[in-house]
């Protein structure tokens, strides 16, 4: 049991407040966020660091991982019994701050409510390749329907041609990218016992495989040739997150709608991935938007799918590094 408290909520509230949020996706798995507790209403703030100038130059990853951190920060009140209000960015002078739930009164969550919390402790990225088992049309529909969020869509991708052109050409940039292969070598730690780290990519968690499976592109990752990308995508599940501007309110909804469809496909027995790293290259990510016929700005790409075994999750910050305790 945590011993962390905040004012108007208990030690083991705030455990669960405050570990539900730190379990949430993040990019390189920086977990760029701070939390505000008090006892009516909780602040997510952006941290000032760290950055990925190279793998993420305009921010967009960062607002989305502190949305899908909100996603969950939503989910731990309403399973605490307490009714709440999701605001985006409120307006108050203070750049940092994405989002602020204001604590309501007393409410039985919802049953759908309580299942996704629980896949929050389950939820970790699967960076291999899944069972070759389809994803059914109604599944998929409840996945895509809970990753509804104003602005945002949740679309399922058929296209394989075009995103294996796409991906198979952001994949040899990336590769050939010396700056971006040396940040990526930073981010990426050493995961054994005596060298336990609370941020980063676990080296124990990156497949051998190519791309999409491995998802990060290195010096040494094979790269097949389209025919064999475009046969590998015609098994797997794409979601892509679409927002209808590209403005930071835009980028922290779609990682809240992203969260919530990931949950919902844990919950439903699936394991996922997120793929962004293509969509930093202008020119992919506006062909991506012309080949796909798309009215808005594509965000993020979801990979679902069937696994054999669990992923472990991976290390998190101290809960002392996240927590502020508000007056």
């Amino acid at each position: 049991m945590s011993t962390v408290e905040a004012p108007g909520w208990t030690p083991a509230e705030t455990d669960v407040l405050v570990r539900s949020m730190m379990r949430a996706p993040s990019v390189h798995n920086t977990q760029p966020w701070l939390l505000e507790v008090t006892s009516m209403q909780l602040s997510v703030r952006e941290r000032a660091e760290p950055a990925l100038p190279h793998h993420d130059p305009h921010g967009r990853d960062r607002a989305a991982s502190c949305g899908a951190a909100v996603a969950n920060l939503e989910l731990a009140v309403r399973t605490l019994g307490r009714s709440c209000t999701v605001a985006f960015l409120p307006e108050d002078g203070q750049p940092d701050l994405l989002a602020r739930i204001d604590v309501g009164e007393p409410a039985a969550p919802a049953i759908e409510e309580l299942r996704c919390h629980g896949a929050i402790a389950r939820r970790a990225s699967h960076r291999a390749p899944f069972e070759g088992v389809a994803v059914p049309t109604a599944v998929l529909r409840r996945i895509a329907a809970a990753g509804g969020a104003p602005g945002v869509e949740a679309r399922p991708v058929h296209e394989v041609a075009a995103v294996a052109r796409l991906l198979h050409f952001a994949a040899e940039t990336f590769r050939q990218d010396g700056a971006y292969q040396r940040e990526l070598s930073l981010w990426t730690i050493r995961d054994e016992p005596a060298h336990r780290h609370g941020v980063g990519i676990p080296a124990s968690r990156i497949p051998a495989g190519s791309v999409p499976w491995a998802g990060l592109v290195r010096r040494a990752t094979e790269i097949p040739q389209i025919p064999e990308l475009e046969r590998r995508l015609a098994g797997e599940t794409l979601l892509l997150f679409v927002t209808a501007d590209d403005s930071r309110l835009d980028h922290v909804r779609a990682g809240y709608a992203m969260e919530r469809a990931w949950l919902a496909a844990v919950d439903l027995g699936l394991a996922g991935a997120v793929l962004t790293q293509p969509l930093h290259l202008p020119e992919v990510r506006s062909a991506l938007g012309e080949d796909l016929g798309l009215a808005g700005f594509p965000q993020a790409l979801l990979r679902i799918g069937y696994t054999a075994e669990a992923d472990p999750p991976s290390p998190r910050r101290a809960v002392a590094e996240v927590l502020h305790r508000g007056p």
